[in-house]
C-alpha cells in the first residue's frame, strides 16, 4: 500500500489504508516500551517493578501491617487487579508468593502463611487458602506515602491514585535482587547484604568520589537467602562491580561427615540460589545411572526444615574434594550467577549501571524524599501555627470574643476585621468547644506554640543546608543498618567466600571416567577400536578386506593414547572417547584431523614421566618430554619439523646414558646421550649422516649393561661398551658396519612404549 491516506469518509467502507511497517514499527515500539517501563525492568530507587509496587501499596491500605492480622491472598489480589494491575490473578499471586518465600528474598517483603512452596520447586497453594500481611522491610519501603514523599498519578481506569516509585527507606534493589526479561535487554541482580550495602552508602556520602574499588571493601559479593559459597576470586568481583556486567560462580556449601572406621559420607547443606533441590537429585541420580559419575555410589535426599544432601562414595579411599569437584563440574551444585544491573534510572531511562551509580541514585532519592517530608510538615506546622496564633488572640479577648459570637450577626468577619485574622483563623474560633477555655488550654497553647516554632526553624535549617540533609539521610541509614546488623537472625551474612577448584581439570576429568581395562586395536588402514578387559589372544579379530592388525596394547579408560605421524604431529585422543570392540571399529581420521598423505608411525599410552627420543628418517632428533607432545584440539602438535621427502620415523623412550643408532645403509654407531639436546618442538641434531638411505632403529641404553639386540629367531645379543668399542663415535658420524650376529633387518628387535 502507499503512504498516503484515504480519508475515510472517501470510502464507502470506512477502511482506512496504512503503511504496514509504519504499523508494525508504531505498534511494536509500543509493546516494547510498555514491557521495559512497566513490567520487566526495576526501578533503581525502590528495587521494584510495577506489579510489586502494586501490592505492597494495596497490603498498605487493607491495613495489613506488621503487627496487624493476616488477610486472604485472593483479597489482596482482588484489590491489586481491580483497582491497580489490570492483568491476569495468576501472575499478580506469583509475584505475591514470590515476596513471601524466604528462599527467593533475600528480605520478604510480605509475611506469609500457609503453603507458600519450598525450595523443591513445588507450588504455592490456592490463593484461597493462604494469607498475607506486610514485613518491617516493606513497611520501610512505604513509610513517608503520607507524608507527600513521592509523587502519584492515576491508575489505568483514572478512578484511584498509585505511587510512582516508594519512599524506599531500604536499600531494596540490591538487598533482594531482581531478574526479568524486556524486549531487547534483560535485567539479572542476584540480592546481597543490607548491612554491608548501609555501609557502602554511607561511606558513599562521607566520600562522594569514592571509585567501585573502596565500595567493594564493605559489599564484597552477592549475599544469597540459599547461602552457598562464592569461589571468584576478588578481582573478577569488582570487575563486575564496576561495569555492572558479569557473573558470580557460587558453590553448595558441603561437609565430610565420619560414620566411623574410615567410612564418611559428603553432606551438602546449602545449594545454589534459585536451584531447584529436588530436580538437582534427579539429575545426579540420571548421571549416575549413566555412569557418569564413577566415584559416587549413592546419593540421598535427607531433607527437613533444613537441605541435607548425602553423598556416599564408592570406596572410602576416594579423595572427598575430587568426588565434590567432579559433581561441581557435572551439576548444579555449582552455578554461574548473571550479572546485568540494568535498572530504569531516575525511574525513566533504562541503562547498565556500576555499583557506584546504583548506591549514589538511592542516595539522591533518600534525600528527594527528605525533602519532600520536610516540606510537607514545614507546611503543617505553618497552618497550625495560624490557628494556635487565632487561639492566642481569642484568650487574650476572651469576653469580647464571646460579645461578639452573641451579638454579632456575621461575627466570623467582624472578628477578622475586630483582630486582622484570617479566615482560617477566625473559622478555628468560632469552632472551638467550650471547654477549651480553660485557663490550662491556654498554657498547653503557648506550649504547642513555642514547641512548633522550634521544629519550625528546625526544618527550615535543614531544608537550606545540604550537610544538615545528608547528616539526616545517612542517620536514616545506620537506623536501618541497626535493624539488619549482621549480629541479627535476618541481618547475618549467609554466602561465604572461598577458593574453587583444589584439583586441576585434568584430574576432575580423570575422576568424570570410569576407570575398566581395555586393549587397543590400531589396523593397517588406520581403523582404531577397544575390547573389553585385556586381551592377549587377538587371532579372532575381524578387519575389513585388503586390512590387518598394525598394533594391539593393554590400556585403561583414564589413559591418554598419543598418535605419532609422518609429517611431525602428534594428536592425543582420550581412551574413554575409542569405539567399542565390536565390528572394525572407526576410522582415526574421525577423531584427529591428520593431513592427507600422512601414516600412523606409532601409537602409544602416554606416560607423563617419560622422556622420548624423537627422529625423522633423514637422521635427526631430539630429546622431548612426554608431557610436551599433549595436544589440547584436533589439530594435534607439531613437534618435529621435517621437510620432504624426510619423515617422522621413530618415538623411543629414553633409557640409561647412551644411544646407539642403525642405519639403512647398515651402519651402527654408538655415541652418549648427553651430545642429544631436549627441546618441546624443532626439527633437532643430527644423529648419524648418511650418503644413501636414512634412519633405520634407535636403542637407547645403559653403558653399565651393554647394549642388547634381539633376532629374528628370537636370539638375544648384549654386547659391553668396551666390546663396541669401534662403534663409539661422536652424534653426527657415519658408523660403520654392526657386529656379527645383528640382524639383517637393521633393527634392534621388539620394543614397547
Amino acid at each position: 500500500m502507499g503512504n498516503e491516506k484515504t480519508p475515510p469518509g472517501d470510502r464507502p467502507d470506512g477502511i482506512e489504508p496504512v503503511n504496514l511497517r509504519e504499523a508494525l514499527e508504531e505498534r511494536y515500539l509500543a509493546y516494547a516500551l510498555s514491557t521495559i517501563m512497566h513490567r520487566a525492568l526495576p526501578d533503581v530507587r525502590d528495587g521494584l517493578k510495577p506489579v510489586h509496587r502494586r501490592v505492597l501499596y494495596a497490603m498498605r491500605l487493607l491495613k495489613l501491617d506488621p503487627g496487624q492480622g493476616f488477610k486472604k491472598c485472593a483479597r489482596v489480589v482482588g484489590d491489586v487487579i481491580g483497582k491497580y494491575h489490570p492483568h491476569g490473578d495468576q501472575s499478580v499471586y506469583d509475584a505475591l508468593v514470590r515476596l513471601a518465600q524466604d528462599f527467593a528474598q533475600r528480605y520478604p517483603l510480605v509475611d506469609g502463611q500457609g503453603n507458600f512452596g519450598n525450595i523443591d520447586g513445588d507450588n504455592a497453594a490456592a490463593m484461597r487458602y493462604t494469607e498475607a500481611r506486610l514485613t518491617e522491610v516493606a513497611s520501610l519501603l512505604l513509610d513517608g506515602l503520607d507524608q507527600d514523599a513521592v509523587d502519584f498519578r492515576e491508575t489505568y481506569d483514572g478512578e484511584e491514585r498509585e505511587p510512582i516509585v516508594l519512599p524506599g527507606a531500604f536499600p531494596n534493589l540490591l538487598a533482594n535482587g531482581s531478574s526479568g526479561i524486556a524486549v531487547g535487554m534483560a535485567t539479572s541482580i542476584p540480592p546481597h547484604n543490607a548491612a554491608e550495602l548501609c555501609d557502602a552508602a554511607m561511606y558513599l556520602i562521607d566520600h562522594p568520589d569514592a571509585p567501585v574499588e573502596k565500595l567493594v571493601d564493605f559489599v564484597q559479593g552477592p549475599d544469597f537467602p540459599t547461602g552457598g559459597v562464592l569461589v571468584d576470586d576478588p578481582a573478577t568481583i569488582t570487575e563486575a562491580y564496576r561495569t555492572g556486567r558479569g557473573g558470580f560462580r557460587v558453590r553448595a556449601r558441603w561437609y565430610v561427615e565420619d560414620l566411623g572406621r574410615g567410612n564418611w559420607v559428603a553432606v551438602v547443606t546449602e545449594i545454589p540460589y534459585q536451584i531447584q533441590k529436588a530436580r538437582l537429585i534427579e539429575k545426579i541420580a540420571e548421571l549416575l545411572q549413566t555412569k557418569r559419575l564413577p566415584l559416587l555410589a549413592d546419593v540421598r535426599d535427607e531433607s527437613t526444615e533444613d537441605v541435607r544432601i548425602v553423598f556416599e562414595p564408592r570406596a572410602r579411599n576416594i579423595d572427598a574434594h575430587l568426588l565434590m569437584e567432579s559433581l561441581f563440574r557435572l551439576t548444579d551444585l555449582e552455578t554461574r550467577f548473571p550479572l546485568n544491573m540494568n535498572v530504569l534510572s531516575r525511574g525513566q531511562v533504562p541503562n547498565v549501571i556500576g555499583l557506584d551509580r546504583v548506591l549514589r541514585e538511592w542516595l539522591d532519592h533518600r534525600r528527594e524524599v527528605l525533602q519532600r517530608r520536610s516540606r510537607h510538615r514545614l507546611d503543617q506546622i505553618v497552618r497550625r501555627l495560624e490557628i494556635l496564633q487565632g487561639y492566642l488572640v481569642a484568650f487574650l479577648n476572651l469576653d469580647e470574643v464571646i460579645r461578639i459570637i452573641r451579638e454579632e450577626d456575621e461575627p466570623k468577619a467582624v472578628m477578622m476585621a475586630r483582630w486582622a485574622l484570617s479566615d482560617v483563623q477566625a473559622e478555628a474560633i468560632l469552632n472551638m468547644r467550650l471547654r477549651s477555655l480553660r485557663k490550662l488550654e491556654e498554657i498547653e497553647i503557648r506550649g504547642e506554640h513555642d514547641k512548633l516554632s522550634k521544629e519550625k526553624d528546625d526544618i527550615e535549617a535543614l531544608l537550606a543546608s545540604d550537610g544538615k540533609q545528608w547528616k539526616a539521610v545517612r542517620w536514616e541509614i545506620a537506623e536501618v543498618r541497626k535493624t539488619f546488623g549482621p549480629d541479627t537472625p535476618l541481618g547475618r551474612r549467609r554466602t561465604s567466600f572461598g577458593e574453587g577448584a583444589r584439583h586441576d581439570i585434568e584430574e576432575i576429568s580423570q575422576a568424570l571416567i570410569e576407570r575398566e581395562p581395555i586393549t587397543v586395536v590400531l589396523s593397517a588402514k588406520g581403523w582404531i577400536r577397544a575390547l573389553k578387559g585385556h586381551v592377549n589372544d587377538l587371532t579372532g579379530l575381524a578387519f575389513k578386506a585388503g586390512d590387518g592388525l598394525k598394533a594391539a596394547f593393554h590400556a585403561e579408560t583414564h589413559d591418554k593414547l598419543l598418535l605419532l605421524s609422518t609429517n611431525g604431529k602428534v594428536f592425543t585422543i582420550g581412551a574413554d572417547k575409542l569405539p567399542g570392540g565390536r565390528g572394525t571399529g572407526e576410522p582415526l581420521r574421525l577423531m584427529v584431523d591428520m593431513e592427507e598423505g600422512t601414516d600412523v608411525v606409532d601409537l602409544f599410552v602416554h606416560k607423563p614421566q617419560r622422556r622420548l627420543l624423537i627422529a625423522s628418517t633423514d637422521g635427526y632428533g631430539f630429546i622431548v618430554p612426554e608431557t610436551d607432545l599433549i595436544a589440547t584440539t584436533r589439530k594435534g602438535r607439531q613437534v618435529l619439523n621435517v621437510t620432504a621427502p624426510a619423515e617422522a620415523r621413530l618415538l623411543v623412550p629414553v633409557e640409561g646414558d647412551q644411544i646407539a643408532v642403525m642405519g639403512e645403509n647398515r651402519k651402527l654407531l654408538i655415541f652418549p646421550l648427553a651430545q642429544v639436546a631436549e627441546l618441546s618442538r624443532g626439527k633437532g641434531v643430527r644423529l648419524q649422516r648418511y650418503k644413501d638411505g636414512g634412519l633405520s632403529d634407535i636403542r637407547t641404553f645403559s653403558g653399565a649393561v651393554g647394549l642388547t639386540w634381539t633376532t629374528s629367531a628370537g636370539s638375544t645379543y648384549v654386547r659391553t661398551l668396551a666390546e663396541l668399542a669401534d662403534w663409539i663415535g661422536d652424534r653426527g658420524s657415519a658408523g660403520r658396519l654392526p657386529p656379527s650376529g645383528f640382524p639383517k633387518s637393521n633393527k634392534f628387535g621388539p620394543r614397547g612404549l
